[in-house]
């Protein structure tokens, strides 16, 4: 069982930044792409960014574009994201996933995704 560890969350005033890592613990894998989604209190898990390791191509919502950067190390299946300009409305737990190598090459927010962490709570006050 692959369990995805998630770190860096916090509270944060608006406009400042927090860098979030995801590593998995545990057996190594390998992967063929790894995401970050949130859910705010009383609202649906919406996805927020995602990374394919074949050209190191980027997919992030429409709601967090320019002001969060996606990154990681395919080596080590490990997954940042640097958030910036942070907004009361980013406060979330924020959950990593990654995405097997199968023969479906869909990412992004449609995944789908095989494992989850457990996530880390990020706090963005007025």
């Amino acid at each position: 069982q692959v369990q995805l560890v998630e770190s860096g969350g916090g509270l944060v005033q608006a406009g400042g930044s927090l860098r979030l890592s995801c590593a998995p613990s545990g057996r190594t894998l390998r992967s063929y792409a790894m995401g970050w989604f949130r859910q705010a209190p009383g609202k649906e898990r919406e996805y927020v960014a995602a990374i394919r390791w074949r050209a190191s191509s980027t997919y992030y919502a429409d709601s967090v574009k320019g002001r969060f950067i996606i990154s990681g190390d395919n080596a080590k299946n490990t997954v940042y994201l640097q958030m910036n300009s942070l907004k009361p409305e980013d406060t979330a737990v924020y959950f990593c996933a990654v995405k097997l190598p199968t023969t479906s090459s869909s990412w992004g927010p449609v995944g789908p995704y095989d494992y989850w962490g457990l996530g880390t709570q990020v706090t963005v006050s007025s």
